[in-house]
């Protein structure tokens, strides 16, 4: 006798690849506008077992479609900051650069997210992007901010300086964070100017850095597993233990979710 897959006699009965939704930046190249995505986040996702899909934008009509077919959310860093129109204040620094195509549906987007219970992992600005969806608010210029420091990086240094550890950050006891890493402190990179000044409302600290400054944070509240850091775990990910840490907790997430909302794929059929 030989088993084969209903429809498809070469099809394995392997649950398929969880799906991760990876939003893309705006960047104009000369004249012409490009969706772009770093490849080191497509990296990070697979790291994690899963499909990067990235999403150059899309309409709020079209939230569903997108959120029918995703196990996870992957936000992010970005060179360009979130506008501070969405949290109230003015822009501080006309030269830094902004994207408002990427906060017209991301910042919609996150909401629908957690709602739903699809995992969500935010780095840097994607960290930044949840806390004003959720109704917080940024520092537009940490540096400037009595009793902060400094937590960007220099544009002259090569970028494995950039990206090196800058400095380390407590791990708040009896957290996700903190179950994911099992330790208290690690050491992390530091490239951003803005970052958290009111956490969002059901909002939870899960890391400082030395000055105060708010690293990482969860919404307990939510239905599922979501995680934002104000660092890049993304770089070099598959050689830093901190890293595949939290992209294999990612990772366990989104299939977690697959498994059940989808359910395992239908059994061989014997003939």
């Amino acid at each position: 006798m030989m088993a084969m897959a209903a429809g498809n006699p070469s099809a394995s009965s392997a649950p398929r690849q969880p799906v991760v939704l990876v939003p893309a930046c705006n960047r104009l190249f000369g004249a012409h506008p490009f969706h772009v995505v770093g490849r080191k986040y497509i990296e990070a996702v697979r790291l994690a077992g899963a499909l990067p899909l990235v999403v150059p934008r899309a309409e709020p009509q079209e939230f569903d479609a997108l959120l029918d077919i995703a196990d996870g959310l992957l936000l992010t860093g970005s060179a360009s900051n979130v506008h501070p129109s969405h949290f109230g204040q003015e822009v501080l620094d006309p030269s830094l650069p902004l994207d408002a195509d990427r906060d017209a549906w991301t910042l919609p987007l996150i909401t629908r997210v957690l709602e739903r219970g699809i995992p969500l992992f935010a780095i840097c600005r994607g960290a930044q992007e949840t806390n004003v969806a959720q109704g917080g608010t940024l520092h537009q210029a940490v540096q400037e901010v009595p009793g902060l420091n400094d937590h960007r990086s220099k544009d002259a240094d090569p970028a494995e300086v950039q990206y090196g550890p800058a400095h380390p950050v407590d791990v708040m006891p009896g957290g996700l964070l903190a179950r994911i890493l099992d330790t208290t402190c690690v050491e992390v990179n530091s490239v951003h100017g803005q970052g958290i000044e009111r956490l969002a409302p059901g909002a939870q600290v899960e890391a400082v850095a030395p000055d105060g400054l708010i690293e990482a944070f969860s919404i307990p509240g939510a239905p599922g597993f979501n995680l934002c850091v104000q660092w890049h775990p993304e770089w070099q990910a598959a050689g830093n233990p901190v890293s595949v840490r939290l992209f294999k907790a990612f990772g366990v997430a989104v299939r977690a979710y697959r498994d059940r909302v989808r359910g395992p794929l239908p059994a061989p059929v014997t003939v």
